[in-house]
């Protein structure tokens, strides 16, 4: 809760500072979002801290309002960010690794996810213990950044199950690697399996697992795509580079096509939960 509310209230800081510099004008939402090649539905989001600013939308707010400590140093060149630039980064240092902070909300605010998943069980689906293992593997982390990010980890659950508005549909692919990797010893994996196997069986989640047939386009990396119900889609492109967050529109679809390229290598949904528990099995403390 306490993660939440400091994310929202973040947010308004950028808010706030974008309906100033608009009324100082005398800009309409509508005036703004022409100006800088946005949607008005997108500058409205923000305001309201529906949706956070995006790097490329804080630039393209900096160039319009020509904030302080703005400059353009050459055309096609990243310049030197202004008001809205230094708020968006700023953003960034709330309870998620950085990689995920800008997406975020829109995975909270989408009508339907779609992730796939070729080396670990998604974030949204992992029990405590297991994000613990995973988060304790990022480098330069204190023991109280770990405890903080686990709990944002378990704080973006709660969208599954919430009825105003509706839970997200879920549906998620995972390489069959991930259910036989071990994170955190057996005890934590047959927890997580256990828990995998219950959310297959929500109404909202469709969970397909992709058996070991080589190679695929997947093993390029795993990624979410956030459907905004109506709006483009966002996607969360996830690397060794810490990943990447894009709303570009030939991005978002190339990469919704691999999702449905890799779904028709994947088990159907029941045989893949009949998988899952099957692999609980496995991970099975030894008899002393």
């Amino acid at each position: 809760m306490a993660s939440g509310r400091k994310d929202r209230d973040a947010l308004s800081l950028f808010a706030d500072e974008l309906k100033a510099h608009r009324a100082e004008r005398g800009w309409t939402q509508a005036d703004v979002a022409a100006k800088a090649s946005y949607s008005e539905s997108l500058i409205a989001q923000v305001e309201t801290c529906r949706r956070a600013a995006t790097t490329d939308l804080a630039k393209a707010l900096d160039r319009v309002f020509e904030t302080p400590g703005w400059s353009e140093d050459a055309p096609g060149s990243p310049g030197t960010p202004g008001t809205f630039g230094r708020l968006e980064t700023k953003l960034r240092h709330l309870p998620f690794p950085p990689s995920f902070r800008s997406f975020a909300p829109y995975e909270k605010d989408a009508a339907a996810l779609f992730i796939f998943e070729h080396s670990l069980i998604p974030g949204i689906l992992q029990t405590p213990d297991y994000a613990r293992a995973v988060l304790e593997t990022h480098p330069n982390t204190t023991e109280e950044e770990v405890t903080e990010r686990v709990a944002a980890r378990l704080a973006r659950q709660v969208i599954l199950e919430r009825e105003d508005p509706p839970a997200p549909v879920l549906w998620v692919l995972l390489d069959q690697n991930v259910l036989n990797r071990e994170i955190g010893g057996p005890g934590v994996m047959r927890e997580q399996l256990a828990h995998l196997a219950r959310m297959a069986r929500c109404p909202n989640i469709t969970i397909q697992v992709i058996p070991n047939v080589g190679a695929h386009p997947g093993l390029l990396g795993a990624f979410t795509v956030a459907d905004l119900d109506g709006s483009f889609g966002i996607v969360n492109l996830e690397d060794i580079a810490d990943g990447r967050v894009t709303e570009d529109a030939a991005t978002v679809s190339l990469v919704t096509l691999r999702f449905h390229s890799l779904r028709s290598e994947a088990l159907p949904k029941g045989a893949s939960r009949t998988l899952i528990e099957s692999e609980i099995e496995r991970w099975k403390e030894p008899a002393s």
